[in-house]
């Protein structure tokens, strides 16, 4: 069963789904100084029973180091047994990954 939410910024929309165990959010917009506390604020209580989290940055224009850090934040804040994944990273972010390093330490596909 696929439950799914949407919660709206100006600059960003948030629309996540879970499917039995695992967890896909899919981010569009901005994930930036405004928006990233809005993001980490949103899924406090999400990490409960999920053994897979899936970051679909698809519709994602932009990524500030505000955003790099709730990146790095859930990383560090869900399960151990959890596997995350970030998928569908444009040619602009993925830069702004392999220039900070991040492409070395996270699952990026």
């Amino acid at each position: 069963m696929i439950h799914s939410e949407k919660l709206r910024d100006d600059l960003m929309i948030i629309d996540k789904e879970f499917d039995g165990n695992c967890l896909r959010i899919m981010l569009k917009g901005r994930l930036d100084t405004n928006s990233a506390p809005i993001l980490e604020k949103s899924l406090t209580d999400d990490f409960q029973n999920i053994n897979s989290l899936v970051l679909d940055f698809e519709e994602l224009m932009y990524i500030s180091s505000a955003g790099l850090r709730v990146i790095i934040l859930i990383n560090k804040r869900i399960p151990d047994d959890c596997e995350m994944s970030i998928e569908n990273v444009n040619d602009i972010i993925m830069e702004v990954f392999d220039t900070t390093g991040f492409s070395n330490v996270l699952s990026i596909n």
